[in-house]
């Protein structure tokens, strides 16, 4: 998955808005306030990676699956994993990652948050 076509499916997600608030080169996705994604740029030592919310003992199972999903980079690496998007994790895996970490982040909001966007889904 290229980090375009990332970027897009996350935009699809009801009420998502992005941002660079770390500055170019990394991209902030929210969902009321709260983020879900941060996608880093390619680097020259390194391929674009994507940073997600995630249940402790599925981030474990997914590091232990795919090399290229590793402990979260710069957040508590407990919850979040990185995921490096160098083609070697499905793209339709990695889409599924991004709408755990949106549901991740959607469980705790508040409940009328939750509802309406939980109905915008579907």
């Amino acid at each position: 998955m290229t980090p375009e076509e990332l970027a897009d499916f996350a935009l699809e997600l009801p009420e998502t808005t992005d941002g660079e608030p770390f500055g170019p080169g990394a991209t902030v996705f929210k969902v009321a306030g709260k983020v879900f994604a941060i996608l880093q740029d390619a680097a020259a030592d390194r391929a674009p990676q994507v940073t997600l919310k995630c249940d402790p003992d599925l981030a474990l199972h997914l590091r232990g699956q795919y090399p290229a999903v590793i402990p979260g980079y710069h957040v508590n690496k407990r919850h979040w994993n990185t995921v490096v998007l160098d083609s070697s994790v499905p793209d339709e895996e990695v889409r599924e990652m991004v709408d755990h970490s949106y549901d991740r982040v959607l469980a705790g909001l508040p409940k009328a948050v939750r509802e309406r966007l939980t109905a915008q889904r579907g």
